[in-house]
């Protein structure tokens, strides 16, 4: 009988489609590395414009400081501003109780005064507005009360002027001349009241209590007047 070769192991047919692919990564990995990747630059970039949008840059802590200045200054300014209208109040305050009694608000002028108190109303006055001559720089609130005071000041004088001419006048032209010096002189008392009752504001919001710095005033005069509250409450 014819010898039998021994047993070798064959290998084992491939398998139709089984050939060796090269190894890809996995989708779900490129998307979990894409979003840290979109993460980590969002975080970055959110740092540098958190950076960019701080409000105490350089910048702003220079304007912070600016406005810090600017309260103090007319904080100053306010109390300088009082004291000031306080002395042009003592002098125009009895040359508007003596025009009221030459010119009566709304009523028929009286006898019209001589030459030399006229003239003493004139010094008087002319004070009054160069007080206010060269004002400082200043913000809005107080300049508004600064200016109005100073426009009455100045309408004053203009209304002593109209006075002075109408002394000087001839008789048929004197009543209009006193009529427009008693507008005049109306216009004074209520444009200053403008000024005294911010400054009265001003005085309240800085700490100080109401400062009261009226001109005397009549009915028929358009004018504010104090509150009533007591100086320095």
């Amino acid at each position: 009988m014819p010898s039998r070769s021994p047993n070798r192991s064959r290998p084992l047919p491939a398998r139709a489609g089984s050939r060796s692919r090269p190894r890809t990564a996995r989708p779900w990995l490129i998307v979990v590395i894409a979003a840290g990747a979109l993460a980590v630059g969002g975080l970055i970039g959110g740092l540098i414009g958190a950076a960019v949008a701080d409000p105490r840059t350089d910048i702003q802590r220079r304007i912070d400081q600016m406005q810090v200045a600017e309260v103090q200054r007319d904080a100053a300014q306010v109390l300088t501003l009082t004291d000031q209208a306080r002395r042009v109040l003592d002098l125009l305050g009895p040359v508007v109780e003596q025009l009221a009694t030459a010119l009566p608000p709304g009523g028929t002028a009286g006898p019209v005064a001589d030459q030399g108190k006229v003239d003493g109303w004139k010094a008087v006055t002319r004070k009054g507005a160069e007080e206010f001559a060269n004002p400082p720089s200043a913000g809005t609130a107080v300049n508004i009360a600064r200016g109005s005071l100073a426009a009455g000041a100045r309408q004053l004088d203009l209304a002593v002027d109209t006075y002075a001419a109408a002394v000087k006048a001839a008789e048929p032209d004197r009543p209009a001349l006193l009529t427009l010096a008693g507008r005049q002189r109306d216009t004074a008392v209520a444009t200053w009241s403008v000024g005294a009752t911010q400054l009265d504001l001003l005085n309240v919001d800085t700490g100080r209590g109401h400062q009261h710095v009226f001109l005397p005033s009549a009915p028929g005069q358009q004018a504010m007047t104090s509150d009533g509250s007591e100086e320095g409450n």
